[in-house]
């Protein structure tokens, strides 16, 4: 494969099925589709912690959280362990990074040449009390799904500026002989849930199907999400009319999203970069948007734990799908690839794989693994997904077992009532996992890391004391803090 330029596109919190190409019959996203139309869409692709902090530093270093301790939004990647960045910038190459990547701070050498309005966790910090995990907070998101509508954010206006700084980026770089690499980081759709009226006037609410399990006869009876659902309020169900308006808001600003890609793409076409670059597109995690009764990312289920994920460019088949599993910790082995860089000889036990090769390859039974030690949980869980099945192991509660390919909703347990052939299965699975972990020793690390950590920062009630705000904010604006709920 011959070196190219390496455009990186993320976005956060977008929901794997919320694109046309992937076969919504409601979300608009017509650049994304041309993009997929030209090259690779991954059918089974999968972050590997499903909140945000967790899920960039795994993206960067091309590690499993547990290998790097970097387990919830208090927790953030600092550039002490080499990113694919560092990789790059090693061998040479040019490899800025434009918008979100909550890092601890810029000041940190995080293997980019240059941090163009970044995105970074508040004051360095971010949310230290969301490792304080023992039932004794809560935190409230009614808030912003009862206000879910059209109206201008803060985080529209930062990936307008993101996608003009990427405009400008190219035009500076059309001539550079040596391959580069630019990271293009979108902070939408993740909340808050306010679309641009022009998108959100898109999706008629009396059109948009409700989500699997949205009712609260049908929400899942498991301890890890019935504790979720109180720790954020969710626990008092909310109406159908509010469902359709939190999901016509969010599909308005995965066009907002799509709006803002657009234009990147067009001026790769005007400066005849086309040929010569490379392209990922793809998300942090996804979204619940009612789902269980959840809201939010947090769970193994296929709204939060699946993402979108393309790859386009030379050497790449033009309208080619794969369902072979993949996840993010392909990307570093990846972006090396695709610019020509060498890897390291420490690099060699990472457990990520190529994904151009993949994509040249035939669909085969690969099997990824996400794990989740964060906010709204008491205890880990774990996820291995194979071509076809996923399953989820939870510490000190029962297991769950989907067969994706018969019941893609995942909404039949099929470790509820297992027969003998779903407990050879079960075992199975949870031999595989305990091959890569012991689930119970990796809890107990997460949680006393977490303890550490806030005991560095001045003890509970210090953490506590300084609350916690509901969405980052961009550069420029402030933290809005909010008092942590303590449980009575």
């Amino acid at each position: 494969m011959e070196p190219a330029n390496l455009l990186f596109i993320i976005s956060d919190q977008h929901q794997a099925m919320a694109m046309g190409c992937a076969g919504h019959p409601l979300v608009r996203t017509p650049n994304l589709n041309r993009l997929a139309a030209g090259g690779v869409r991954f059918t089974n692709a999968y972050t590997n912690c499903a909140i945000c902090v967790p899920a960039r530093a795994s993206l960067a270093t091309g590690q499993y959280v547990h290998r790097i301790g970097n387990w919830d939004n208090g927790l953030p990647y600092d550039g002490s362990l080499p990113s694919w960045g560092h990789r790059l910038k090693a061998a040479g190459f040019r490899v800025d990074s434009i918008g979100k990547l909550h890092f601890r701070s810029a000041d940190d050498d995080n293997g980019f040449t240059n941090e163009i309005e970044p995105l970074h966790v508040v004051e360095g910090i971010g949310d230290p009390a969301s490792g304080i995990r023992d039932g004794s907070l809560r935190r409230n998101s009614r808030i912003g799904i009862d206000e879910a509508g059209a109206d201008d954010s803060t985080y529209q206006q930062y990936d307008i500026r993101n996608r003009e700084n990427a405009i400008r980026w190219l035009h500076e770089r059309a001539d550079d002989d040596k391959p580069w690499a630019l990271f293009l980081s979108f902070v939408t759709p993740h909340p808050p849930f306010l679309a641009p009226p022009e998108s959100y006037n898109l999706y008629p609410h009396a059109d948009i199907a409700l989500p699997p399990q949205w009712d609260e006869a049908n929400w899942p009876r498991h301890p890890a999400y019935d504790y979720m659902r109180r720790f954020f309020g969710s626990d008092e169900p909310f109406d159908e009319t509010t469902i359709r308006r939190l999901h016509a808001a969010y599909y308005g600003i995965c066009t907002f999203l799509d709006d803002q890609i657009g234009p990147v793409l067009a001026t790769l076409d005007a400066l005849n970069l086309r040929e010569t670059t490379r392209i990922i597109y793809t998300s942090d995690h996804g979204e619940h948007l009612g789902a269980r009764g959840i809201f939010g990312k947090f769970t193994m289920y296929e709204e939060a734990a699946a993402i979108p994920f393309i790859l386009s460019g030379p050497d790449v088949p033009a309208g080619k799908v794969i369902d072979s599993p993949i996840s993010l910790v392909d990307c570093f082995p990846t972006v090396l690839d695709a610019v020509g860089c060498p890897r390291a000889d420490q690099d060699a036990d990472l457990p990520g794989e190529s994904l151009w090769e993949i994509a040249a390859s035939p669909d085969r039974d690969r099997t990824v693994f996400a794990e989740y030690h964060a906010i709204g949980t008491r205890n880990a869980y774990y996820m291995l997904r194979g071509r076809r099945y996923k399953y989820i192991y939870h510490v000190a509660a029962r297991p769950q077992l989907f067969d994706l390919v018969a019941d893609p909703d995942e909404t039949h347990d099929l470790a509820a009532n297992p027969d003998a052939r779903t407990r050879i299965r079960l075992a199975d699975y949870e031999a595989q996992l305990r091959a890569i972990l012991d689930p119970e020793a990796v809890d107990r690390q997460a949680k006393a890391d977490q303890q550490r950590r806030i005991e560095a920062l001045g003890g509970r009630e210090a953490v506590v004391a300084r609350g916690a705000f509901i969405n980052s904010p961009v550069p420029g604006e402030r933290p809005d803090f909010r008092k942590l709920q303590s449980v009575d």
